[in-house]
């Protein structure tokens, strides 16, 4: 539930309808094959898990398996994610207030939404969990209820509205299955992995289960049949309740449907619903990039600041420090308010594939060491590696290279590229000398001393019971 609850979000809610506008039915393919790439990075994160829980998921797999700059540079990206993620969030919610208010301003709404969400993850962590908990229930629910939904108007040919039935025909009756051909079903392969994503953080929740060598097989294996069916099987329905051509980058594509149904307020009750999912992702995100950069200060991978802690038990540092980011995406409402969400997940997005290639790489290392001896390789095993590995990796390079060959803004995400790689590397070099110079016996004895006060400073505001939130 961790990872299907993290995943439904807005790529699901809102970017679906795009994606339908510009792809038609085909978009069902892209799920369906994204889905298989991500079911195999669910299996290289449980063959992980299973050598060794560890609450730092990837970026601790990503230290061990290929060095400590992979896991500086994949615990950053992580955050680009979510930091990209968080804005795509607030955006959707300015889209989806639109809907009531049209006149109201788009970077008012998305500011008002960052100061509610910060406040509640500054306040307390029983709170964040506690509002967490409602949302996650809400958006599960919503899917549930929209396949039932979906599946009577389909078989009972219901009406509608506006001379359309909703029916099977649908989805091949519209200029065909690929109306737009090929390659534009290749370019929504980027925003359906940006729909993806979260799934992984199933591994991160690991390192804090209780005998998590025997539960997580099955959670795994669980997320691999719901994809199928909240993804593959809601995009399926939602071509056949209604012609593709009906479904707009400005609207949910629930939203749509559900507004159609005769019944007044069934839409705005739908609309109501997807904003409390992009509320929960955004709240999520505020509270799993405080945790990242609070872990990545602790190996002084992050400025010092990002690691403080409240007396609240909230790292109240790296909150704040994700805010600020998200800042940028009132700005981007207030100036492109048409282009922020898809801007902001093509970001995520190079985050997400960066995670999901450290994974599958990491197994490729991790079945090396076990056929060498040095390790025992779990019973849990990734499923044809190293094969299906370097087929899922290739795959998820020529998606990242295809955002260069978009005209829209993929590729501005895709030119940004050099950019991170520049500020990593710059990072990670500022990193290694200032590790370097903590090596001088002086100045490691004095950086010792700094860091035992900092650590009883932090355990002062530690939790005593210590029991995992919610």
């Amino acid at each position: 539930m961790i990872a299907i609850g993290g995943a439904i979000g807005v790529g699901l809610f809102l970017g679906a309808g795009g994606r339908l506008a510009s792809s038609g039915p085909a978009l069902v393919f892209s799920y369906a094959i994204c889905g298989i790439v991500a079911f195999f990075v669910m299996r290289a994160l449980g063959e992980l898990v299973m050598h060794r829980p560890a609450s730092g998921s990837f970026v601790e797999y990503a230290r061990e398996f290929i060095g400590p700059w992979a896991g500086f540079t994949s615990g950053w990206l992580y955050w680009v994610n979510w930091a990209m993620t968080g804005i795509a969030e607030i955006t959707a919610v300015a889209i989806y207030v639109s809907l009531w208010a049209p006149d109201f301003p788009r970077w008012a709404t998305a500011l008002i939404t960052l100061v509610v969400l910060l406040g509640v993850n500054l306040l307390s962590v029983k709170l964040f969990g506690e509002l967490e908990f409602w949302f996650s229930v809400i958006k599960v629910t919503a899917i549930v209820v929209f396949l039932f939904v979906g599946i009577s108007l389909v078989i009972t040919n219901a009406d509608m509205g506006g001379g359309v039935t909703a029916s099977v025909s649908n989805v091949a009756g519209h200029g065909g299955i690929f109306p737009a051909g090929l390659g534009v079903v290749f370019m929504t392969f980027q925003a359906v992995i940006f729909a993806y994503s979260a799934i992984e953080m199933v591994g991160i929740a690991a390192g804090e289960t209780k005998d998590a060598k025997s539960v997580l097989p099955k959670a795994i294996n669980g997320v691999v049949y719901r994809i199928g069916i909240f993804y593959v099987g809601s995009v399926l329905l939602l071509t056949m309740v209604l012609p593709w051509t009906l479904y707009s980058a400005e609207t949910s594509p629930f939203v749509t449907v559900f507004s159609r149904l005769g019944i007044p307020i069934a839409g705005d009750i739908m609309n109501l619903v997807v904003l409390t999912a992009a509320m929960s992702s955004c709240n999520s995100g505020l509270y799993s990039t405080g945790r990242i950069l609070r872990s990545l200060a602790d190996k002084r991978e992050a400025p010092a600041f990002v690691g403080k802690m409240s007396s609240r038990h909230v790292p109240y540092g790296g909150v704040i420090f994700t805010a600020v980011v998200y800042v940028l995406g009132v700005f981007m409402n207030a100036y492109v308010p048409h282009e922020a969400f898809d801007i902001a997940t093509s970001v995520a997005s190079l985050g997400v594939i960066a995670t999901w290639i450290t994974l599958l790489y990491c197994q490729i290392k991790l079945k090396k060491k076990a056929d060498a001896g040095e390790i025992e390789r779990p019973s849990y095993r990734m499923p044809g590696a190293p094969v299906t590995n370097w087929i899922s990796i290739g795959f998820l390079v020529l998606v990242v290279g295809s955002m260069g060959f978009s005209s829209g803004s993929e590729k501005v995400a895709f030119y940004l590229i050099p950019v991170l790689a520049v500020v990593l590397f710059v990072g990670w070099k500022l990193v290694g000398a200032r590790q370097a110079k903590s090596a001088d016996p002086i100045t490691a004895a004095a950086d010792s001393i700094a860091a035992e006060q900092a650590s009883a400073s932090s355990r002062s505001n530690e939790p005593e019971d210590k029991q995992p939130v919610g």
